[in-house]
């Protein structure tokens, strides 16, 4: 049986600017929590010294590291700075959260994966990425698990929230402007809705589990064009004016793009399910709720 954390325990988050964070941060504050978020002058997590000063100032019970470098085509061309953030510095904020006795959870990524199975990648399956991007954060694992301590690597995919531009509101975007969209079908994965995700952050972090890598994401499976039709109805139904008339499904080969993605990328989250004694929402329904919301509260541009 896990055990929950009492709640008024300082956390520590990393990258609290991002999509995730900015999900993450209210959640912990509504949960009871005193909550730390530097912005990135604030701390360079790429500078040990550094990084281990602010640590040692907070002394916060838990440390959550949503601070990556995402750039996933870019990062074929700054290798030295994608390795940089996602490696070194997953490395410095794990060696100062094992030296300060804090839970550190570290968001890491599908993309370790080359996509070559057509079942979900379970945890401990073969990581072997494609690309500089998922290479730097299967180094970052790595470095993290070799630090040892009481750590989580979750691993996500195809994130979308509230925060940032994201793919729900880039398609949104283009459909409002053109009458025909382009978008692939032979990448095979599952939409995450950042607020489930910081859920399960503050469930994993809350309770006494075995150290290791966990995969979340929504529960379902979808390729970027079924993804596309799902966000366009959903508008659609909510009555948002659309000039869109053609979502049309092409393969990836149609985009060029310096970096190659896996194919099928689809988690299997029973060991998250299973360890907590929780179910986890399907994608359609947590991109419900999303549009509802960016809908209602006039999100959209």
């Amino acid at each position: 049986m896990s055990k929950v954390v009492i709640p008024g325990q300082m956390v520590l988050v990393v990258g609290a600017a991002g999509m995730l964070g900015s999900a993450l941060v209210p959640l912990l504050l509504k949960d009871g929590y005193e909550v730390v978020a530097p912005s990135i002058s604030e701390l360079d997590i790429t500078d040990l010294q550094a990084t281990r000063v602010l640590v040692r100032g907070v002394a916060p019970s838990a440390i959550v590291n949503c601070a990556a470098y995402t750039a996933v085509d870019k990062a074929e061309d700054e290798r030295t700075k994608a390795e940089l953030i996602n490696s070194e510095g997953a490395a410095n904020i794990a060696r100062t959260a094992q030296e300060a006795g804090a839970k550190f959870i570290h968001i890491s990524t599908d993309f370790v994966f080359d996509g070559k199975k057509n079942t979900p990648y379970e945890e401990d399956d073969e990581a072997s990425p494609l690309g500089v991007y998922g290479s730097s954060k299967l180094a970052g694992e790595q470095r993290v698990q070799a630090f040892g301590g009481d750590f989580f690597i979750v691993r996500t995919s195809w994130l979308y929230g509230q925060g940032n531009e994201n793919f729900v509101t880039k398609i949104a975007e283009r459909a409002k402007s053109l009458k025909e969209l382009q978008v692939v079908f032979d990448q095979v994965g599952t939409p995450t809705y950042t607020l489930d995700l910081a859920e399960a952050i503050v469930n994993l972090m809350q309770r006494d589990l075995e150290s290791g890598i966990y995969h979340f994401s929504n529960e379902g499976l979808a390729s970027w064009y079924d993804f596309a039709v799902a966000i366009v109805d959903g508008l659609k139904r909510r009555d948002v004016v659309l000039s869109v008339e053609t979502i049309k499904p092409v393969l990836s080969s149609a985009f060029k793009r310096l970096a190659t993605r896996p194919p099928y990328s689809v988690m299997d989250k029973t060991k998250y399910k299973d360890s907590l004694g929780l179910t986890i929402r399907n994608w359609n329904e947590a991109l419900s709720f999303y549009l509802d919301d960016i809908v209602r509260n006039g999100r959209l541009k």
